[in-house]
């Protein structure tokens, strides 16, 4: 039985070697780590049973390395110190079934207990996974025992391709593969429709997507043997051969599961196909096929074998920039978006499917439009913030059509801001609508232009010259204005008005307002008042 001792301070991780005696706890070997990156590479290496574990370190906190264990379905007694009696810490321990939590300064004789325990524990685990593996319960948990397997061979990108270590593997989690059995890794990307279930509900989705793979992938030639989610909509699908591989079997069933994407799932789909290798050179298989799935651009709906589409440098060849640049110029969005359909598309029909590629595209386009935008001192890193955009510009290199989606979105929202702002009237509008509605609020020249995506200096000289005052003297203007309001129409304090107005400064609202009135805000409202009395006995 195996420990391993976790924390940043070397001081602690020493004691606990020295002063437990790991001997008389039928401990064999004793690992030690100084981080949670530390931790991870040696359980993948090394059969631990027992984690003495820091939760508060900097480089990643121990709950979290629970938490990777848990979803690695190590099985592990995990042991948490920590300086602080928190419960949130105690509450997510539990949550993630750790052993015990030990507060720190360590006693030794009660923490050597702890570890007795959890050894023991760990000790009646491996005796019921020995016992059960001749029994039903075994072949219950097969299935768990090999996605676990692949699980494994397909997130380490370092795992090995060995074959002591695959024949170690396959030994460890009691698999009954061969090394010369045959297997074919299957990359499938889902696009999903914009009112489809995976926009909406990504759970069910994910159940549906699953019923509809494991009705396709039924042929007598082959098995599934594991289908995991590599990362968002792609999943890995891993294939064995059942006799000898035949590349059309699997083209048949790929082109009717992106008809049925397309149909049940409301999706778009592409198949990125592996070769076909002996279970002892899975592990390049595997690799190759995720390196092609980040480097390649994707058309939608249709399948790509590995060995037809070798990983390759591909050239950029740019676009002409400078004609393009003069159709914005020319205020012409339309045939600006239809030459980069084009160029996008020449890219796919020639086969240049390097993602390297497009992202220069993207670089070229964003700058370009970011110019066009500047031009009219538009701040372009202001305009183009929020979900929306985020989201397009990280999807923009899946495919061409998500390309095409991006730059529709990017010179769409540049044409129409751009327009917007030719007509300094309407943005002028805007700015005093804002202040009118805002006047409590810290209003700055910097903080007016964010809401008009403007240059702070150009909204300055534009506001003035369609107003004839500048922007500070206006926004005065519209506090001074509100405070007589509320002199006039309600009982608050002149403080309490001074502070509604967007004035912390008694005094320097004071002389504000006298400045604009002749009157200080208290005669003000005192003047008021007598004339309102003057009134009323005019009339009486």
């Amino acid at each position: 039985m195996n420990v391993l001792l976790v924390d940043d301070d070397y001081f602690v991780v020493a004691a606990l070697e020295k002063k437990i005696d790991w001997r008389a706890l039928s401990i064999e070997q004793v690992h030690t780590a100084y981080s949670v990156a530390q931790a991870c590479d040696i359980l993948q290496k090394h059969s631990i049973q027992i984690l003495v574990c820091d939760i508060e370190m900097p480089q990643g906190s121990g709950l979290e390395l629970l938490a990777w264990i848990r979803e690695e379905q190590y099985s592990i007694q995990t042991i948490f110190l920590t300086n602080y009696a928190d419960f949130n810490y105690a509450q997510k321990a539990i949550e993630l079934q750790s052993f015990d939590y030990f507060l720190k300064p360590i006693e030794f004789d009660k923490l050597s207990l702890i570890i007795s325990k959890a050894a023991y524990k760990a000790k009646e685990q491996q005796s019921y996974q020995e016992a059960i593996q001749d029994g039903q319960l075994w072949k219950k948990n097969q299935k768990k025992l090999q996605d676990h397997f692949w699980r494994r061979l397909i997130r380490e990108k370092k795992a090995s391709s060995d074959r002591a270590a695959i024949a170690g593997y396959i030994a460890e989690q009691n698999l009954s593969y061969q090394l010369s059995d045959l297997f074919l890794p299957v990359l499938i990307t889902i696009f999903p429709y914009d009112k489809s279930l995976g926009k909406e509900d990504k759970d069910l989705f994910d159940y549906a997507f699953l019923n509809v793979l494991s009705e396709l992938f039924l042929d007598p030639l082959i098995s599934v043997e594991t289908v995991m989610e590599y990362k968002d909509y792609n999943w890995v699908v891993m294939l064995k051969w059942n006799r000898a591989p035949d590349t059309r079997v699997i083209e048949c069933i790929c082109l009717s599961f992106i008809e049925k994407a397309n149909q049940f799932l409301r999706s778009d789909a592409c198949c990125n196909v592996s070769t076909s290798v002996a279970l002892e050179a899975i592990n390049k298989s595997i690799r190759d096929l995720l390196q092609m799935n980040e480097d390649m651009i994707k058309k939608r709906n249709q399948i790509f074998f590995l060995e037809q589409y070798p990983l390759q440098e591909a050239v950029y060849a740019p676009p002409p920039l400078q004609d393009w640049e003069e159709l914005l110029n020319q205020n012409n969005p339309g045939t600006f978006l239809g030459e980069t359909r084009n160029y996008l598309q020449n890219l796919a029909k020639n086969g240049v499917y390097n993602a390297s590629v497009l992202r220069l595209f993207r670089l070229d386009i964003v700058q370009l439009v970011y110019a066009y935008l500047k031009n009219k001192e538009i701040q372009a890193h202001k305009l183009y913030t929020g979900k929306t955009n985020d989201q397009l510009f990280m999807q923009s290199l899946n495919s061409i059509e998500d390309m095409e989606k991006y730059m529709e979105y990017l010179v769409s929202t540049a044409a129409e801001y751009h327009s917007f702002a030719d007509h300094s009237q309407t943005v002028v509008e805007e700015i005093k609508h804002y202040i009118q509605s805002h006047y409590g609020d810290e209003l700055t020249r910097m903080s007016l232009a964010e809401i008009v995506y403007l240059n702070p200096d150009y909204l300055a000289r534009l506001f003035k010259k369609e107003t004839g005052i500048s922007l500070g003297t206006y926004i005065i203007q519209a506090r001074i204005k509100a405070a007589k309001h509320l002199l006039e129409a309600t009982s608050l304090s002149v403080y309490q008005i001074a502070a509604k107005v967007g004035y912390a400064n008694y005094s320097y609202f004071s002389k504000l307002f006298k400045q604009d009135t002749g009157w200080a805000p208290s005669d003000y409202r005192r003047e008021l008042l007598a004339g309102q009395r003057v009134q009323v006995d005019h009339v009486k």
